[in-house]
C-alpha cells in the first residue's frame, strides 16, 4: 500500500452538523452515480439513529451507503480504523464503475483518509481504568492540571470537562512516555502512503446565525422523533453509559435528563449550545483544508455546474 495512488475522481462534501450535507449528498449521489462513504465518528454504531441523525433506511436504499452501522457500541473505532475501512470501500466502488462521495462532519476522520494518520498508542486497559477511578474520586479539574504539567500543549487545546479526552492524553504518556501533542507532531511529519489525485472538495457554510437556528431546530427534531426512547432502549439492551458513544452530544445530555441532572428544558437548551460549539470547531477543521471550495447551503446548482465540470475534465 506503500506509495498507492488512487487516480480515479472522488468528490469530498464536509461542513458543519445541520448545515444540509445529506440533502445535497443524496441530489448529488443521484446525479452522478455516487455512491456514499460517510465520514462520521458516530454514524458507525449501529442502534444510535436519532442522536447521530443516519440518512433515512429510504434514503440509503436510493443511494449506496458505507461506514455506517458497521460496528457495535461497545466496539472500539478511531480514526486509524476508519482510513482503512474507507479506503477498501473506495476501493470497491471504482471498482464498480462509480464515483466515491466522501461526506460528513468528523475532521479528524477525513485528514486520517487524506492525509494519512500515524499510528497511535493502542488502547492501555489497565492504565485507562486507573485514571477512570482516579476521575472518580479526584475529579477533572486535578487531572487537568496534572495534564498541564506534563503536556501543556495538549492541555491548552482539551476543555477541562472534556474528561474523556483529558483521560487519553495521560493514558498516551503514561502508556508511551511520549506527550500526545508530540505524536501528533510526528503524525504531521508523517508522509500518507496513499495519495488522490483526482480530488474535488467542497465545504458548505452559512451565515452563522442561519446556521444557528438550523442546528436548534435539528436539535429539537431529534427530541421530537424520540431520542429519550432511543437511549431508553441502549440502555435496556445492556450498553452501560461509560461507553465511548454516549459521551457524544445528544446521548450525553439525554442521559444527563434521564438521571435526573438536568430537566427538560435544561438538557434541551444545552444541548443546542454545546451542538453550536461543536459546529464552531468542525468550522476549525475545515478552514485547515486549503483546497476546500466553499459554498453557501443553498448554492445547490452551482455546485453540481462545479461536480459535472470538474468530472468531464477529469474524464
Amino acid at each position: 500500500m506503500k506509495g498507492e495512488i488512487v487516480s480515479a475522481p472522488i468528490i469530498v462534501l464536509v461542513g458543519p452538523t445541520a448545515i444540509g450535507k445529506t440533502a445535497l449528498s443524496l441530489f448529488l449521489a443521484k446525479r452522478f452515480g455516487c455512491e456514499i462513504v460517510s465520514v462520521d465518528s458516530m454514524q458507525v454504531y449501529r442502534h444510535m439513529d436519532i442522536g447521530t441523525a443516519k440518512a433515512s433506511k429510504e434514503e440509503r436504499m436510493e443511494v449506496p451507503h458505507h461506514l455506517i452501522d458497521i460496528v457495535d457500541p461497545t466496539e472500539n473505532y478511531d480514526a486509524a480504523r476508519f482510513a482503512v475501512e474507507a479506503l477498501n470501500a473506495i476501493r470497491q466502488i471504482i471498482g464498480r464503475g462509480g464515483i466515491p462521495l466522501i461526506t460528513g462532519g468528523t475532521g479528524l476522520y477525513l485528514r486520517a483518509l487524506v492525509n494519512g494518520i500515524f499510528a497511535g498508542v493502542p488502547v492501555n486497559r489497565k492504565i485507562r481504568a486507573e485514571l477512570l477511578h482516579r476521575l472518580s474520586v479526584e475529579g477533572g479539574y486535578k487531572l487537568h492540571k496534572e495534564l498541564s504539567s506534563i503536556d501543556y500543549t495538549s492541555a491548552k487545546r482539551i476543555q477541562m470537562n472534556d474528561t474523556q479526552r483529558v483521560v487519553r492524553a495521560l493514558e498516551i504518556f503514561y502508556t508511551s512516555g511520549v506527550t500526545w501533542s508530540e505524536h501528533l507532531k510526528e503524525q504531521q511529519r508523517q508522509k500518507p502512503s496513499i495519495s488522490f489525485s483526482k480530488l474535488l472538495q467542497i465545504g458548505l457554510t452559512c451565515d452563522r446565525q442561519h446556521l444557528y437556528n438550523r442546528i436548534n431546530l435539528r436539535c429539537q427534531k431529534m427530541i421530537d422523533d424520540g431520542l429519550e426512547g432511543e437511549v431508553r432502549k441502549l440502555m435496556s439492551m445492556g450498553y452501560s453509559k461509560s461507553l465511548k458513544p454516549f459521551g457524544a452530544i445528544g446521548y450525553r445530555h439525554m442521559i444527563s435528563y434521564l438521571e435526573g441532572e438536568l430537566n427538560f428544558d435544561e438538557m434541551v437548551s444545552t444541548l443546542a449550545r454545546d451542538t453550536r460549539r461543536y459546529a464552531k470547531r468542525q468550522y476549525t477543521w475545515f478552514s485547515k483544508i486549503e483546497d476546500l471550495l466553499w459554498f453557501e447551503t443553498g448554492d445547490q446548482s452551482q455546485i453540481a455546474q462545479l461536480v459535472d465540470k470538474w468530472l468531464t475534465s477529469e474524464c
